[in-house]
């Protein structure tokens, strides 16, 4: 009997490669841990870090060697360990709950349903859900969320006649864009202004501007490769990946005696999905619990869901290990890429680099810290993926130190430098994790989206210059 595929299923060559780049990546911070000067940041009388006051210490340089062997373990001990452990097991119930989705033929009924809609209208449907989607990350900020919408965007491709790669396009990409352009999102745009004390409505007009010259550029890239797998099915990353072959429930299964009942569990089953994303988003109250929300949500209503679909409750647990099973080495790269930072801040050296920063920034040409500014938070996103850290760190030093530049240009230097690479560096658990559900190689990935980067990287610079030129 042939194995079945699970939604995430990384191949062995796939692990590997990432594995190892990940590995390097930890090996040269502690080498650096030896190289760059440990030191400290001064603190506050209300506790929190003085980035104006930085001091050198005289302590033997380099992290303990058992710690850097061990930083993949000790770093679920940290105090980032609470958000990794939540977010492992975030991506353990969403694998598990979609692959339930998955066998009891939920995805194919769904993806049944939306195509009869968008029928005839092809390429109406990729702008449709790539603006979608785009909208969900500059306005509300979504992007790790979005993962739970993968398995369903890249269903409806190809069941609309493309492949799995241009749903992994349309969704995580266009999210991954839109929380770049940075409208309204809370994590990059609202808390650096926040931080810094600018205006976040004032110039917003720009920001849209952007937006709308972001999302025509990705759908250019979209089209295009559309139009390449159209000439050439060869071409396509993915290949033709029919729904539901891989399925746990065979096709004589609830999928096909009560689609009307597949398509109703659902419709609803992610309807309620979206609202809790929205509402956590919108209520500041209940932000930073929305991952343990959705984590509820989707154990709870992902059981559920397969047995009111009409699955045996013995069969709906079997796919739900499954799931969990095909999401284990997502949680692998997940302690791998955290222990990067783990170390920079065992080792001591990141309040040294800031510092260094911080004093080359002081005195100089506008345009020209700009670009500085945006290549040090590119060098940050690649070992620090959270944004709100990243804006605490970088804006609290921008706010203390004279550079030139209006409060607003700096969110946008900001914005810019953090939202792009979420869907281009390997420490970005998302990008790799929605690589591994189509099946996609990182190094495929970058080969292929180069183009379109190098095009995004132009256009950005291009930003900065206008917006300096124009007082932004």
């Amino acid at each position: 009997m042939e194995e079945r595929r699970t939604l995430i299923n990384i191949s062995r060559k796939t692990f590997l490669q990432v594995t190892v780049l990940l590995l390097v990546l930890m090996l040269a911070a502690a080498v650096l841990t030896y190289i760059v000067p440990k030191g400290r940041f001064g603190m506050n009388e209300d506790g929190t870090y003085d980035y104006s006051s930085y001091q050198e210490t005289e302590e033997i340089k380099g992290i303990p060697v058992y710690k850097g062997l061990l930083a993949p373990f000790l770093v679920f001990a940290s105090d980032d360990g609470l958000t990794l452990i939540m977010l492992s097991l975030f991506l353990l119930v969403i694998s598990s709950a979609f692959q339930v989705m998955d066998d009891t033929g939920g995805i194919k009924a769904l993806v049944s349903q939306v195509s009869s809609v968008f029928k005839g209208n092809r390429y109406l449907f990729v702008s449709a859900v790539s603006l979608l989607f785009m909208c969900f990350g500059a306005f509300l900020g979504l992007f790790e969320e979005m993962l739970t919408m993968l398995p369903i965007a890249a269903a409806l491709s190809v069941t609309m006649g493309f492949d799995r790669f241009t749903g992994f396009l349309i969704s995580i990409v266009s999210c991954g864009f839109g929380f770049a352009t940075a409208v309204t999102n809370p994590f990059t745009v609202l808390l650096a202004s926040e931080i810094i004390g600018a205006d976040p409505v004032a110039g917003i007009w720009f920001r849209l501007v952007i937006f709308a010259v972001m999302y025509l550029v990705l759908q250019i890239f979209i089209r295009l490769y559309i139009r390449k797998i159209e000439k050439d099915p060869a071409a396509s990353l993915t290949g033709a990946v029919a729904t539901g072959d891989n399925s746990g429930i065979k096709e004589d299964g609830p999928a096909e005696k009560d689609k009307k009942r597949l398509t109703l569990t659902y419709g609803i089953f992610l309807t309620l999905s979206l609202i809790i994303i929205v509402v956590c988003s919108f209520l500041p109250s209940v932000r930073s619990y929305s991952v343990v929300i959705l984590t509820a949500y989707f154990l709870i209503m992902g059981i559920l869901a397969g047995v009111i679909s009409g699955a045996p409750l013995k069969n709906v647990m079997k796919s739900f290990l499954r799931g969990i099973t095909g999401a284990l080495p997502t949680i692998v790269f997940i302690a791998l890429a955290a222990s990067v930072k783990y170390i920079f801040e065992e080792g001591m050296i990141m309040p040294t680099i800031v510092s260094a920063i911080n004093r080359a920034a002081t005195g100089r040409d506008p345009f020209k810290i700009a670009i500085m500014i945006y290549a040090v938070v590119l060098v940050l996103e690649f070992f620090i993926s959270s944004s709100t850290a990243k804006a605490i760190l970088i804006m609290g030093i921008l706010k203390a130190v004279e550079i030139g530049l209006t409060k607003n240009m700096s969110v946008l230097i900001y914005t810019f430098a953090d939202g792009y690479t979420n869907v281009l560096f390997p420490t970005s658990p998302v990008l790799m994790i929605g690589l591994s559900m189509i099946g996609v190689d990182y190094f495929r990935w970058v080969k292929k989206s180069l183009p379109l980067f190098l095009v995004t990287l132009i256009l950005v610079i291009g930003f900065l210059f206008l917006g300096i030129t124009i007082g932004y």
